[in-house]
């Protein structure tokens, strides 16, 4: 559980405004050569919008370990990238106060060309670390991933296991204030889990916010003090963590034709 609580009158750590994120892509349900050939000599392409994110609102003080639950294709991973800076807002905005480090695609942006500590470098270098605190993080990184004797070979060779480890010990290593983690707990064997989540207990006493998407309704429970539920892209409640889990889990049983928004 993070520690840290927030002074009087400060402003949240982060602030998600009447947050909307749309994607348009190509689509057709039941594709015929006849459709095809229309389309081409008009020069139409099957269009679909998805509101992957719609109205959303919510403030996150300091000190908050943010639990964020719902089905698959909910919006939680979209939000959790708009957080992270990777996906713009089509609407609405973010109000993100300190540096954050993100667990979503691990080892998103590592060339397989290159060693694990070039890439490590060039990680830290980007993150705006200097080249002696790159130097001495890789090191660190390398005992923690259990990599020491591949750092130095290409990634490409590596398995995996290998491959998420480092990615996973890279993202820890950053010294964030604001943790984002899409159930990267899985990163790794039995060991390494175990050591993956002394480590994010260890961040989570000092960060100042932390978000954790996950299917493991225990593991939101235990880990998270706040928590919101999404659905279809809206967002359905923001509450503790045991009555946004006891709430989710009766709309699962119960189905959501049962239930509306203003229900909540």
């Amino acid at each position: 559980m993070l520690r840290q609580k927030p002074e009087p009158g400060e402003p949240p750590t982060v602030s998600v405004q009447n947050l909307s994120i749309t994607y348009r892509t190509t689509f057709e349900k039941v594709p015929t050569f006849k459709s095809a050939i229309v389309r081409l000599g008009r020069g139409e392409r099957a269009i679909r919008e998805v509101l992957a994110v719609q109205d959303m609102s919510f403030e996150v003080p300091r000190g908050t370990a943010m639990g964020i639950i719902g089905a698959n294709g909910a919006g939680k991973s979209t939000l959790m990238r708009a957080l992270a800076g990777v996906l713009p807002p089509t609407r609405g905005r973010i109000e993100v106060r300190g540096k954050i480090s993100s667990l979503l695609a691990l080892g998103v942006g590592f060339n397989g060309m290159l060693s694990g500590r070039e890439n490590v470098i060039l990680g830290g270098l980007a993150a705006g670390l200097s080249r002696e605190a790159v130097n001495q993080r890789a090191q660190e990184i390398a005992e923690f991933a259990e990599l020491t004797e591949f750092m130095d070979m290409p990634m490409r060779t590596y398995s995996s296991g290998m491959f998420q480890r480092l990615a996973f010990s890279v993202s820890v290593h950053m010294d964030p204030d604001i943790l984002l983690i899409d159930e990267a707990l899985s990163a790794g064997d039995a060991s390494f889990k175990v050591k993956a989540s002394e480590k994010m207990n260890e961040l989570m006493s000092s960060a100042r916010a932390m978000f954790l998407v996950s299917h493991s309704l225990g593991s939101i429970q235990q880990m998270c003090n706040d928590c919101i539920w999404i659905h279809k892209g809206k967002l359905m409640m923001h509450d503790t963590p045991e009555r946004c889990i006891k709430a989710y889990t009766t709309f699962l049983e119960v189905g959501e034709n049962a239930f509306t928004l203003d229900d909540f």
